[in-house]
């Protein structure tokens, strides 16, 4: 990078253009590889510019919330390794670690694109936990989309180990049996800077970010629907640029599908 001096950011961006020449609403280059670890029931990596992030899906069967007794459990866990970034600590997973795994959760969870009734296994007493954690190995910035893409690449991969008679996973026989997922819930994340809106920002256009919108959209039957939003930064939006962002979000998520569904 040139530069992550703030202003000379502000000051570039004011003019229309970007540190790396991208357009104001264009991602960087994105890689989608399924099935990237051999002992995960499911996993992707995704490079996303230099951001690159690694998912992997894991099944157990455990007893479902007493709410909802027929309905299996998704989890959703993040981690900012130090070697990911100098900015990143080791032990518990920090705020932007837990605001990346929420983000990505309430999207997938919110959309009801996977039938959570179809995990079930005995009615208030067995179900399947799907466990989907992502590991950040270099971070250059919009590490949500990132992660968002890892996620539900790596829950497509994803197949059900067997069952033995007693109820316990059989890992030594996997069945070819994936999850029923009913479109592709993703996130994009669009950045203000002084008054102009970009797409994906990088690390060094993180530094002058005035506020952050992340919105996450799903497709069903044809249509582009939204499910959620997650607002980031210190300064507001106003309405007509919230109005752009989702414009935005709906059109830039049918592109990421496109790249998840021919991984």
């Amino acid at each position: 990078m040139i530069s992550t001096d703030p202003q000379l950011i502000k000051n570039i961006v004011s003019n229309g253009e970007r540190l790396d020449g991208r357009g104001m609403y264009d991602y960087r280059k994105i890689t989608i590889e399924k099935g990237a670890v051999a002992t995960a029931d499911g996993s992707a990596r995704v490079k996303l510019g230099n951001t690159e992030v690694i998912c992997g899906v894991k099944f157990s069967v455990g007893e479902p919330f007493s709410d909802t007794p027929d309905e299996g459990v998704l989890m959703v866990a993040a981690e900012f390794v130090p070697l990911a970034s100098p900015e990143f600590e080791s032990g518990p997973p920090g705020e932007e670690a837990v605001e990346a795994s929420r983000v990505v959760d309430r999207a997938i969870r919110e959309s009801k694109v996977i039938d959570f009734k179809k995990l079930c296994i005995t009615p208030g007493e067995k179900v399947w936990m799907v466990f989907v954690d992502i590991d950040v190995l270099d971070n250059d910035g919009n590490l949500i989309d990132a992660a968002s893409l890892a996620a539900i690449a790596a829950l497509f991969d994803a197949k059900l180990p067997g069952l033995k008679e007693d109820g316990k996973i059989d890992y030594d026989n996997k069945s070819d049996q994936g999850l029923q997922i009913n479109g592709i819930p993703l996130s994009t994340t669009f950045a203000k800077v002084g008054d102009s809106i970009i797409a994906d920002p990088d690390l060094s256009e993180a530094e002058a970010v005035d506020a952050r919108l992340t919105v996450g959209t799903f497709d069903k039957d044809g249509d582009v629907l939204l499910c959620s939003m997650q607002k980031g930064g210190s300064v507001g939006l106003t309405v007509e640029e919230l109005e752009k962002i989702i414009d935005l979000a709906i059109s830039k998520g049918k592109e990421l599908r496109k790249m998840v569904a021919n991984a």
